[in-house]
Protein backbone atom coordinates (compact mmCIF):
# COMPACT_ATOMS: atom_id res chain seq x y z
CA UNK A 1 0.00 0.00 0.00
CA UNK A 2 1.16 3.26 -0.71
CA UNK A 3 0.44 5.51 1.81
CA UNK A 4 -1.23 8.76 1.82
CA UNK A 5 1.27 10.27 4.37
CA UNK A 6 4.88 9.80 5.74
CA UNK A 7 6.26 12.49 8.20
CA UNK A 8 9.21 14.29 6.76
CA UNK A 9 12.58 13.18 8.19
CA UNK A 10 15.58 14.56 7.12
CA UNK A 11 17.79 12.07 8.90
CA UNK A 12 19.41 14.48 11.57
CA UNK A 13 16.02 14.57 13.69
CA UNK A 14 17.49 12.32 16.32
CA UNK A 15 21.09 14.13 16.45
CA UNK A 16 19.39 17.60 17.57
CA UNK A 17 17.16 15.63 20.19
CA UNK A 18 20.18 14.33 21.61
CA UNK A 19 21.97 17.31 22.11
CA UNK A 20 18.28 18.62 23.18
CA UNK A 21 18.75 15.98 25.95
CA UNK A 22 22.27 17.06 26.66
CA UNK A 23 21.34 20.40 27.32
CA UNK A 24 19.51 19.42 30.24
CA UNK A 25 16.50 21.58 29.45
CA UNK A 26 13.86 19.80 27.61
CA UNK A 27 10.33 21.68 28.37
CA UNK A 28 9.64 25.18 26.81
CA UNK A 29 10.82 27.83 25.49
CA UNK A 30 14.51 26.80 25.41
CA UNK A 31 17.45 26.93 22.59
CA UNK A 32 16.00 25.23 20.24
CA UNK A 33 12.05 26.64 20.46
CA UNK A 34 14.20 30.28 20.15
CA UNK A 35 16.44 28.47 17.02
CA UNK A 36 12.76 27.79 15.31
CA UNK A 37 11.40 31.35 16.02
CA UNK A 38 14.50 33.39 15.20
CA UNK A 39 14.83 31.04 11.51
CA UNK A 40 10.51 31.83 11.22
CA UNK A 41 11.35 35.45 12.01
CA UNK A 42 14.48 35.86 9.39
CA UNK A 43 12.60 33.59 6.32
CA UNK A 44 9.58 34.71 5.99
CA UNK A 45 10.49 38.36 7.13
CA UNK A 46 7.89 37.69 10.03
CA UNK A 47 7.74 40.67 12.78
CA UNK A 48 7.61 38.01 15.73
CA UNK A 49 7.05 34.17 15.69
CA UNK A 50 6.33 32.01 18.84
CA UNK A 51 6.47 28.17 18.59
CA UNK A 52 3.38 26.28 20.11
CA UNK A 53 2.31 23.01 20.92
CA UNK A 54 -0.26 22.75 18.03
CA UNK A 55 -2.07 24.83 14.63
CA UNK A 56 -4.76 24.58 17.38
CA UNK A 57 -3.67 26.44 20.30
CA UNK A 58 -1.66 29.30 18.13
CA UNK A 59 -5.44 29.64 16.51
CA UNK A 60 -6.92 29.78 20.27
CA UNK A 61 -3.81 32.50 21.05
CA UNK A 62 -5.04 34.37 17.92
CA UNK A 63 -8.75 34.25 19.18
CA UNK A 64 -7.78 35.17 22.09
CA UNK A 65 -5.34 38.48 21.35
CA UNK A 66 -8.22 39.59 19.35
CA UNK A 67 -10.04 40.03 22.66
CA UNK A 68 -13.51 38.86 21.91
CA UNK A 69 -16.40 39.46 23.58
CA UNK A 70 -19.65 37.52 24.34
CA UNK A 71 -21.64 37.66 21.19
CA UNK A 72 -19.06 38.90 18.72
CA UNK A 73 -18.82 37.34 15.47
CA UNK A 74 -16.10 36.18 13.30
CA UNK A 75 -16.50 35.69 9.65
CA UNK A 76 -14.60 32.63 7.94
CA UNK A 77 -15.01 29.47 5.57
CA UNK A 78 -16.91 26.31 6.60
CA UNK A 79 -14.91 24.42 4.28
CA UNK A 80 -12.20 23.93 7.20
CA UNK A 81 -10.66 22.00 9.96
CA UNK A 82 -12.88 22.25 12.90
CA UNK A 83 -9.96 23.93 14.94
CA UNK A 84 -10.34 27.05 12.49
CA UNK A 85 -13.93 27.27 14.47
CA UNK A 86 -13.31 26.19 17.39
CA UNK A 87 -10.24 28.95 18.58
CA UNK A 88 -12.90 31.32 18.57
CA UNK A 89 -15.57 29.46 19.85
CA UNK A 90 -13.87 29.11 22.79
CA UNK A 91 -13.02 32.92 22.37
CA UNK A 92 -16.84 33.13 22.80
CA UNK A 93 -17.29 34.73 19.65
CA UNK A 94 -20.31 33.35 17.30
CA UNK A 95 -19.39 32.01 13.81
CA UNK A 96 -20.92 33.38 10.82
CA UNK A 97 -19.70 31.02 7.87
CA UNK A 98 -19.38 32.46 4.12
CA UNK A 99 -19.13 30.46 0.70
CA UNK A 100 -15.74 29.39 -0.93
CA UNK A 101 -14.71 30.24 -3.96
CA UNK A 102 -14.70 26.92 -6.47
CA UNK A 103 -11.15 27.61 -8.13
CA UNK A 104 -9.08 27.54 -5.12
CA UNK A 105 -11.67 26.31 -2.35
CA UNK A 106 -11.12 29.82 -0.51
CA UNK A 107 -13.35 31.86 1.17
CA UNK A 108 -14.92 33.88 -0.99
CA UNK A 109 -13.66 37.41 -0.80
CA UNK A 110 -17.03 38.74 -3.00
CA UNK A 111 -19.43 37.15 -0.24
CA UNK A 112 -17.53 38.74 3.23
CA UNK A 113 -18.80 42.16 3.36
CA UNK A 114 -22.30 41.66 3.19
CA UNK A 115 -22.05 39.11 6.05
CA UNK A 116 -20.61 41.80 7.96
CA UNK A 117 -22.79 43.03 11.11
CA UNK A 118 -22.39 45.58 13.46
CA UNK A 119 -21.05 42.44 15.37
CA UNK A 120 -18.31 41.56 13.25
CA UNK A 121 -14.48 41.66 15.02
CA UNK A 122 -12.52 39.19 12.85
CA UNK A 123 -12.08 37.88 9.38
CA UNK A 124 -10.38 34.34 9.73
CA UNK A 125 -9.36 33.03 6.42
CA UNK A 126 -7.87 29.55 5.62
CA UNK A 127 -5.23 29.27 2.82
CA UNK A 128 -6.38 25.65 1.59
CA UNK A 129 -3.72 23.78 -0.02
CA UNK A 130 -1.30 25.89 0.83
CA UNK A 131 -2.56 28.27 -1.94
CA UNK A 132 -3.26 31.90 -0.77
CA UNK A 133 -6.57 34.10 -0.69
CA UNK A 134 -7.44 36.76 -2.35
CA UNK A 135 -5.65 39.03 0.43
CA UNK A 136 -5.56 42.63 -1.53
CA UNK A 137 -9.40 42.69 -1.40
CA UNK A 138 -9.87 41.24 2.31
CA UNK A 139 -7.36 43.44 3.59
CA UNK A 140 -9.16 46.38 2.48
CA UNK A 141 -12.81 45.57 3.45
CA UNK A 142 -11.09 44.91 6.99
CA UNK A 143 -9.42 48.64 7.06
CA UNK A 144 -12.65 49.86 5.42
CA UNK A 145 -14.82 48.16 8.59
CA UNK A 146 -12.19 48.00 11.54
CA UNK A 147 -11.89 44.27 11.64
CA UNK A 148 -9.26 42.05 12.61
CA UNK A 149 -7.81 39.74 10.06
CA UNK A 150 -6.52 36.09 11.13
CA UNK A 151 -4.57 33.44 8.54
CA UNK A 152 -5.00 30.11 9.47
CA UNK A 153 -1.89 29.03 7.38
CA UNK A 154 -1.64 25.74 8.94
CA UNK A 155 -1.24 24.30 5.12
CA UNK A 156 0.50 27.70 3.38
CA UNK A 157 4.47 27.21 5.72
CA UNK A 158 6.78 28.73 2.86
CA UNK A 159 3.75 29.52 0.71
CA UNK A 160 3.77 33.35 -0.94
CA UNK A 161 0.93 36.04 -1.96
CA UNK A 162 2.43 38.31 -4.19
CA UNK A 163 6.08 37.90 -2.43
CA UNK A 164 4.88 38.07 1.18
CA UNK A 165 4.80 34.77 3.04
CA UNK A 166 1.52 33.30 4.28
CA UNK A 167 1.11 33.77 7.49
CA UNK A 168 2.61 37.57 7.73
CA UNK A 169 0.02 39.58 5.90
CA UNK A 170 -3.15 39.79 8.27
CA UNK A 171 -2.86 40.54 11.52
CA UNK A 172 -2.22 37.78 13.20
CA UNK A 173 -1.07 34.18 11.16
CA UNK A 174 -0.81 30.54 12.62
CA UNK A 175 1.15 27.31 11.23
CA UNK A 176 0.89 23.94 11.88
CA UNK A 177 3.81 21.64 12.25
CA UNK A 178 1.34 18.57 12.94
CA UNK A 179 3.16 15.12 11.41
CA UNK A 180 0.89 15.75 8.33
CA UNK A 181 2.30 18.67 7.46
CA UNK A 182 5.24 19.44 4.95
CA UNK A 183 7.44 20.40 8.09
CA UNK A 184 6.72 18.51 11.64
CA UNK A 185 7.62 18.38 15.05
CA UNK A 186 4.46 15.51 15.32
CA UNK A 187 2.35 18.25 17.18
CA UNK A 188 3.33 22.12 17.44
CA UNK A 189 2.64 24.93 15.61
CA UNK A 190 3.69 27.93 15.46
CA UNK A 191 1.54 31.62 16.30
CA UNK A 192 2.84 34.83 13.77
CA UNK A 193 2.58 38.51 15.40
CA UNK A 194 2.47 41.37 12.54
CA UNK A 195 1.26 44.11 14.59
CA UNK A 196 3.82 44.16 17.57
CA UNK A 197 1.36 46.00 19.54
CA UNK A 198 0.23 41.72 20.46
CA UNK A 199 3.63 41.35 21.51
CA UNK A 200 3.66 41.72 24.90
CA UNK A 201 0.37 39.67 25.56
CA UNK A 202 0.61 36.80 23.12
CA UNK A 203 4.06 35.79 25.84
CA UNK A 204 1.95 36.44 28.83
CA UNK A 205 -0.80 33.94 27.50
CA UNK A 206 1.95 31.65 26.08
CA UNK A 207 3.27 31.01 29.41
CA UNK A 208 0.20 30.37 31.13
CA UNK A 209 -0.80 33.91 32.10
CA UNK A 210 2.93 34.96 33.77
CA UNK A 211 4.93 37.33 32.86
CA UNK A 212 7.74 35.02 33.00
CA UNK A 213 9.60 36.01 29.79
CA UNK A 214 10.14 39.66 30.61
CA UNK A 215 11.04 38.45 34.34
CA UNK A 216 14.41 35.99 31.90
CA UNK A 217 15.10 39.24 30.13
CA UNK A 218 15.67 40.90 32.99
CA UNK A 219 12.94 43.10 32.50
CA UNK A 220 11.59 42.66 35.62
CA UNK A 221 12.37 41.38 39.04
CA UNK A 222 10.20 38.46 39.62
CA UNK A 223 7.32 37.65 37.36
CA UNK A 224 3.81 36.92 38.20
CA UNK A 225 0.55 36.19 37.06
CA UNK A 226 -1.01 38.77 35.03
CA UNK A 227 -3.82 37.60 32.45
CA UNK A 228 -5.39 34.93 31.48
CA UNK A 229 -3.36 32.04 29.59
CA UNK A 230 -2.28 28.62 28.97
CA UNK A 231 0.80 26.60 28.88
CA UNK A 232 1.16 27.29 24.77
CA UNK A 233 4.79 26.04 25.22
CA UNK A 234 6.38 23.29 23.10
CA UNK A 235 8.80 20.71 24.26
CA UNK A 236 12.20 20.94 23.48
CA UNK A 237 12.18 17.56 22.27
CA UNK A 238 9.56 18.43 19.43
CA UNK A 239 11.55 21.99 18.50
CA UNK A 240 14.80 19.91 18.53
CA UNK A 241 13.04 17.69 16.19
CA UNK A 242 11.38 20.92 13.93
CA UNK A 243 14.89 22.50 13.65
CA UNK A 244 16.75 20.27 10.97
CA UNK A 245 13.87 20.54 8.89
CA UNK A 246 13.47 24.25 8.61
CA UNK A 247 17.43 23.55 7.41
CA UNK A 248 16.30 21.80 4.54
CA UNK A 249 13.45 23.65 3.95
CA UNK A 250 13.66 24.79 0.38
CA UNK A 251 14.97 20.94 -0.11
CA UNK A 252 11.79 19.60 1.28
CA UNK A 253 9.65 21.79 -0.31
CA UNK A 254 11.11 21.32 -4.33
CA UNK A 255 10.90 17.78 -2.96
CA UNK A 256 6.88 18.06 -3.03
CA UNK A 257 6.94 20.49 -5.70
CA UNK A 258 8.52 17.77 -8.01
CA UNK A 259 5.94 15.61 -7.37
CA UNK A 260 3.03 17.69 -7.31
CA UNK A 261 4.28 19.19 -11.10
CA UNK A 262 4.53 15.29 -11.98
CA UNK A 263 0.91 14.66 -10.85
CA UNK A 264 -0.24 17.91 -12.38
CA UNK A 265 1.77 16.98 -16.40
CA UNK A 266 0.43 13.54 -16.03
CA UNK A 267 -2.98 14.16 -15.26
CA UNK A 268 -3.97 17.17 -17.63
CA UNK A 269 -5.09 15.07 -19.95
CA UNK A 270 -7.83 13.48 -17.74
CA UNK A 271 -8.84 17.38 -17.47
CA UNK A 272 -8.79 18.09 -20.94
CA UNK A 273 -11.11 15.25 -21.19
CA UNK A 274 -13.75 16.56 -18.67
CA UNK A 275 -12.60 13.54 -16.59
CA UNK A 276 -11.66 15.63 -13.53
CA UNK A 277 -10.61 19.15 -12.56
CA UNK A 278 -7.22 19.51 -11.21
CA UNK A 279 -5.84 22.29 -8.50
CA UNK A 280 -6.17 26.28 -9.90
CA UNK A 281 -3.19 28.38 -8.31
CA UNK A 282 -3.75 32.36 -9.24
CA UNK A 283 -1.16 34.34 -10.48
CA UNK A 284 0.89 35.91 -7.86
CA UNK A 285 0.52 33.00 -5.64
CA UNK A 286 3.43 30.26 -4.72
CA UNK A 287 2.28 27.39 -3.08
CA UNK A 288 4.06 25.14 -1.07
CA UNK A 289 2.83 21.54 -2.81
CA UNK A 290 0.86 20.68 0.66
CA UNK A 291 -0.85 18.63 -1.27
CA UNK A 292 -2.36 17.32 -4.52
CA UNK A 293 -6.06 16.91 -5.18
CA UNK A 294 -8.39 16.33 -8.12
CA UNK A 295 -12.35 17.05 -8.20
CA UNK A 296 -14.89 14.09 -9.31
CA UNK A 297 -17.75 14.61 -11.21
CA UNK A 298 -19.91 13.96 -8.19
CA UNK A 299 -19.73 12.57 -4.41
CA UNK A 300 -20.68 8.71 -6.18
CA UNK A 301 -17.90 8.80 -8.44
CA UNK A 302 -15.25 10.00 -5.66
CA UNK A 303 -16.51 6.95 -2.99
CA UNK A 304 -15.65 4.55 -6.39
CA UNK A 305 -12.29 6.41 -6.97
CA UNK A 306 -11.68 5.86 -3.18
CA UNK A 307 -12.08 2.41 -3.46
CA UNK A 308 -10.82 1.42 -6.96
CA UNK A 309 -7.54 3.07 -5.69
CA UNK A 310 -7.65 1.30 -2.05
CA UNK A 311 -8.21 -2.05 -4.11
CA UNK A 312 -4.87 -0.96 -6.22
CA UNK A 313 -2.96 -0.58 -3.14
CA UNK A 314 -3.45 3.38 -2.54
CA UNK A 315 -4.40 5.57 -0.32
CA UNK A 316 -6.54 8.34 -1.12
CA UNK A 317 -8.93 10.20 1.03
CA UNK A 318 -11.61 12.89 0.60
CA UNK A 319 -11.21 16.40 2.70
CA UNK A 320 -13.39 18.23 5.08
CA UNK A 321 -17.15 17.76 5.72
CA UNK A 322 -18.43 21.37 5.58
CA UNK A 323 -18.47 22.56 9.60
CA UNK A 324 -21.97 24.20 8.80
CA UNK A 325 -23.84 21.18 8.61
CA UNK A 326 -21.77 19.60 11.07
CA UNK A 327 -23.39 19.36 14.98
CA UNK A 328 -21.31 21.92 16.57
CA UNK A 329 -21.45 24.06 13.20
CA UNK A 330 -25.34 24.37 13.91
CA UNK A 331 -24.53 24.72 17.80
CA UNK A 332 -22.02 27.74 17.10
CA UNK A 333 -22.78 29.53 14.50
CA UNK A 334 -24.50 29.89 11.19
CA UNK A 335 -24.56 30.11 7.01
CA UNK A 336 -24.61 33.55 5.62
CA UNK A 337 -25.78 33.89 2.00
CA UNK A 338 -26.06 30.65 -0.33
CA UNK A 339 -23.92 27.82 0.14
CA UNK A 340 -23.45 27.40 -3.82
CA UNK A 341 -19.74 25.66 -3.66
CA UNK A 342 -19.06 24.93 -0.25
CA UNK A 343 -20.57 21.12 -0.23
CA UNK A 344 -20.72 20.72 -3.97
CA UNK A 345 -17.11 21.14 -4.37
CA UNK A 346 -16.21 18.92 -0.69
CA UNK A 347 -17.63 16.36 -1.83
CA UNK A 348 -16.04 16.09 -5.15
CA UNK A 349 -12.23 16.66 -3.81
CA UNK A 350 -10.24 13.72 -3.00
CA UNK A 351 -6.25 13.87 -2.57
CA UNK A 352 -3.40 11.86 -3.72
CA UNK A 353 -0.52 10.38 -1.90
CA UNK A 354 1.77 13.35 -1.49
CA UNK A 355 4.98 13.59 0.97
CA UNK A 356 8.81 14.48 1.07
CA UNK A 357 10.55 11.41 0.09
CA UNK A 358 7.60 9.75 -2.52
CA UNK A 359 9.58 7.71 -4.81
CA UNK A 360 8.96 8.41 -8.27
CA UNK A 361 8.03 4.64 -8.96
CA UNK A 362 5.39 5.01 -6.44
CA UNK A 363 3.87 8.39 -7.66
CA UNK A 364 3.66 6.73 -11.26
CA UNK A 365 1.95 3.38 -9.84
CA UNK A 366 -0.75 6.54 -8.73
CA UNK A 367 -0.68 7.91 -11.58
CA UNK A 368 -1.27 4.66 -13.39
CA UNK A 369 -4.30 3.35 -10.67
CA UNK A 370 -5.86 7.03 -11.94
CA UNK A 371 -5.48 6.64 -15.48
CA UNK A 372 -7.08 2.88 -15.42
CA UNK A 373 -9.93 4.32 -13.73
CA UNK A 374 -10.72 6.99 -15.85
CA UNK A 375 -9.77 5.75 -19.32
CA UNK A 376 -8.97 1.98 -18.62
CA UNK A 377 -5.58 2.61 -19.46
Amino acid sequence: MIPFNIPPRTGEEEKYIQEAIASSKICGDGGFTKRCNHWLEEHFSAQKALLTTSGTTALEMAALLCDLQEGDEVILPSFTFSTTATSFVLARAKLVFVDIRPDTMNIDEKKIEEAITERTKVIAVVHYAGVACEMDTILEIAKRHGLLVVEDAAQGVNAYYKGKALGTIGDLGCYSFHETKNYSMGEGGALIINDPRYNERAEIIREKGTNRSQFFRGQVAKYNWVDYGSSYLPSELNAAYLWPQLLHADEINQDRLNSWNAYYEALKPLQERGDIELPTVPEGCVHNAHMFYLKCKDLDVRTAFISYMKEQGVSCVFHYVPLHSAPAGLRYGRFHGEDVYTTKESDRLVRLPLYYGLKEEDRNTVIAAVKRFFIGE
